[in-house]
């Protein structure tokens, strides 16, 4: 006969090493942040769009049409407008994009990369990384970087997790694929350098924020409570005065963005209207993540 399982214990019951090792699996190190950015560049300015497109209704098993048709929109409509825009201002940006929407929209890699925009893993198909076990989320992770690949003509080599969710895995994961960054964590608004299990890994973290991404303010599911609650008026002044705060000090601004979302008649002049004030500011750094990463690797004597 089996003997009963003892009961988990609560995180009040925790030994010491117990809370100590779950924080310290992922956890930041030294900054990593320039005296000055490149060409003496005061802040440094880094678009990046998450091309989620369908994977939003598929990574739960959905087959809505409506709502599946509202991701079509992001790849159809959003991102080619984005691009468009990114052209004319002559701007370059960061793309994280789900195995998936890649391969139901397969020439957005490959425009992308070819309008000299990077590509990055952003999972298989949005799969929430701490719900898989080790073996799951990593061959799921080399798999949408070899799609990423295939289809962009380049290998990526940053990650941005889908929904920000980090697993106890996914820095061991990122380590063994050999990439550059990550653009998941949210420790500091400058970039710094990932420790695992209290140790230097040397993988440089281009931390976004939930305050710095469109989708906490307009997004909308008629079948729950979720309804948009900000004006774009108010979310550009979110946006330009984090960014002002980024110029004042010197650092990093990190804008998250969705083509679905952005990607609307009145919601893609935020995008723009961002870029000129960044130029009007001045001393102003356009970069890609993968950009930022090497820049401060060289300039703390990394690489």
């Amino acid at each position: 006969m089996t003997e009963p399982s003892a009961p988990a214990l609560e995180p009040w019951q925790w030994e010491e090493q117990t809370w100590r090792a779950a924080v310290g699996r992922a956890r930041a190190g030294r900054s990593l942040a320039p005296k000055r950015w490149k060409n003496g560049a005061r802040c440094a300015v880094a678009l990046s769009f998450d091309a989620d497109h369908e994977t939003l209704e598929l990574r739960f098993g959905g087959k809505s049409a409506g709502k599946l048709s509202q991701g079509q929109y992001g790849g159809r409509v959003g991102s080619p407008r984005i691009l468009r825009l990114l052209e004319r201002e002559g701007v370059p940006a960061t793309f994280f994009m789900p195995a998936v929407s890649a391969m139901l929209h397969p020439d957005e890699p490959r425009i992308v990369a070819s309008s000299g925009h990077e590509l990055g893993i952003h999972s298989w198909i949005h799969e929430f990384n701490s719900t898989l076990p080790y073996e799951a989320e990593r061959d799921l992770a080399f798999r949408a970087r070899d799609v990423l690949a295939k289809l962009s003509g380049r290998e990526p080599v940053g990650m941005r997790t889908a929904s920000w969710d980090f697993s106890p895995s996914t820095l061991r994961i990122i380590r063994e694929m050999g990439l550059l960054y990550d653009s998941s964590l949210m420790a500091d608004s400058e970039p710094y350098e990932l420790l695992e299990d209290d140790q230097p890994t040397g993988i440089v973290e281009v931390p976004p924020e939930w305050i710095r991404d469109d989708a906490v303010y307009f997004n909308m599911d008629r079948m729950s409570a979720l309804r948009p609650y900000t004006a774009p008026e108010a979310v550009f002044d979110i946006f330009r005065r984090e960014l002002d705060g980024a110029h004042a000090e010197g650092g990093l601004f990190v804008l998250t963005m969705h083509p679905h979302i952005i990607g609307q008649r009145s919601r893609i002049w935020i995008v723009e209207e961002i870029i000129r004030h960044a130029k009007a500011l001045g001393d102003v750094w356009f970069a890609t993540h993968e950009d930022v990463a090497r820049y401060c690797l060289d300039e703390v004597g990394l690489r």
